[in-house]
């Protein structure tokens, strides 16, 4: 295989593993290696979240109206395709939604200490120890105004850093979070489980298992790592940090946040001026990835990219593949080979392989690894404020079931509509809204209807 072939290999694999949000190039193959590559080509046009589109919207932004005609069975493939797509995101979100909320929930069912009022954040002052339901909405309401003017402020200063490129301090930012979370946190969590189950472990042995925990984590999260090894890590970040809200919010503060939340991240997201918006499309601009400790992706794929070789470079590879002409024309025409002058070993012949040698090695070392990130995107705030709001209902609803397994198909079902409008706008959406309206109109339903319906029949010992 020549030079040639093996670098329109790279650029044929690439170009089948970019998203849409490049702009379409134009296709210079012939017509026999067009027919040849049409099985691996066809459709590979996705969006940025994820959802393959059709061809005619990529290339021309309106359905139905591209140059080609396709035929009905091209027409069956893209709906296969769409269908395959997104079953398999959905699932694929669905597995770390589903374990992040479980390890809470277990957590929360298990492990008294976060379920135990002995303290309240700072971002939440107002108490809600009072008699007065008045006095103590107010309270709930003051404290949802602070932690959200909080979250404001702090998104637009993230968007602020990003705009004006300050990528060092958001990286020592996000770094100190993160080991905020991955010692700290940890630490207070492992010594609790350790207390509930009576397990005992020297302080040395305790420091070890937590120093590589964490230091595995933060190679993995802000370096490089495992697809599934870091999106353990941030399912255990988003667990953590769901552990801490839950402990230390006060519960009708809770709900009224859930609540809050869920309306300003619809506005930041939609928004013309939004902050997340802005986030996003700036991002989208520079083609730069946002950063992966504030985003879970449901895949990653690794390409190797080779770069191009300087102009005045390529006349080098000229005598190489006029030699290879020669040796081809020299095997089909044995007759003629007469007419060629004898090449010496160590001449003309070894100085094209030296030429060779020099620019592959050149190329080898210009070759990059690049990561290019497919799939659905979710923040880790969704898996957060999900796993607050199943956490709240596990920890508050009198222990019972029905409650937490009831706010927690809300939120999957309002997760796999998000999904469906997502593949319908084909553009960023909110995941928050309609996940927490349905968790918070089934906790209140269940915990006021029905769990009062089935304690009553199971005092009168009747079966449904």
């Amino acid at each position: 295989m020549s030079n040639s072939d093996s670098e329109e290999e790279f650029c044929n694999e690439r170009t089948a593993l970019m998203s849409a949000e490049a702009s379409p190039t134009t296709s210079y193959v012939d017509n026999m290696e067009a027919q040849e590559s049409t099985g691996t080509q066809t459709n590979r046009h996705q969006h940025s979240d994820g959802i393959p589109i059709p061809n005619d919207a990529t290339d021309n932004g309106i359905l139905g109206t591209g140059p080609e005609v396709r035929d009905s069975t091209v027409d069956d493939d893209d709906e296969e395709l769409t269908l395959k797509y997104g079953a398999k995101h959905v699932i694929m979100l669905f597995v770390p939604v589903t374990l992040c909320m479980m390890v809470v929930v277990a957590t929360i069912k298990s492990v008294s200490f976060y379920t135990q009022k002995n303290g309240q954040l700072i971002y939440t002052p107002f108490t809600e120890d009072t008699n007065s339901v008045g006095e103590r909405l107010l309270n709930s309401i003051l404290n949802t105004l602070i932690m959200i003017s909080v979250i404001v402020v702090m998104t637009v200063i993230l968007v602020m850093l990003y705009k004006y490129r300050c990528y060092k301090f958001i990286n020592g930012w996000l770094i100190l979070s993160s080991l905020m979370l991955l010692f700290l946190f940890t630490y207070i969590y492992l010594g609790e489980v350790f207390k509930t189950y009576n397990v005992a472990m020297d302080y040395p042995t305790l420091f070890f298992v937590i120093w590589n925990f964490g230091a595995v984590g933060m190679i993995c999260i802000h370096w490089k790592g495992p697809l599934q090894l870091q999106q353990a890590y941030l399912i255990m970040i988003s667990a953590l940090m769901a552990l801490v809200f839950i402990k230390y919010l006060p519960e009708w503060s809770a709900w009224v946040i859930l609540g809050a939340i869920s309306i300003y991240d619809l506005m930041a997201v939609l928004c013309p001026k939004g902050p997340l918006r802005m986030l996003v499309e700036t991002a989208q601009e520079r083609n730069e990835p946002i950063f992966p400790a504030l985003i879970y992706s449901s895949a990653m794929v690794w390409i190797v990219g080779m770069a191009k070789l300087d102009p005045e470079r390529e006349p080098l590879q000229k005598p190489i593949n006029a030699d290879e002409e020669m040796e081809e024309n020299d095997d089909a025409n044995p007759g003629d080979s007469d007419t060629h002058d004898p090449v010496p070993e160590n001449s003309d012949r070894g100085s094209n392989q030296e030429v060779h040698i020099h620019t592959t090695s050149e190329i080898r070392h210009s070759v990059e690894q690049v990561v290019e990130e497919r799939g659905i995107k979710l923040g880790l705030g969704d898996f957060i404020f999900y796993s607050v709001l199943v956490g709240k209902a596990a920890a508050t609803a009198s222990g019972d079931w029905n409650t937490t397994l009831a706010c927690f198909v809300a939120i999957l079902i309002g997760l796999c509509l998000t999904l469906l409008l997502l593949a319908v706008f084909k553009k960023a959406l909110p995941a928050l809204p309609i996940s927490i309206t349905f968790g918070l109109i089934f906790y209140f339903s269940t915990d006021n209807l029905v769990r009062p319906f089935m304690d009553t029949l199971a005092a009168h010992q009747l079966y449904i």
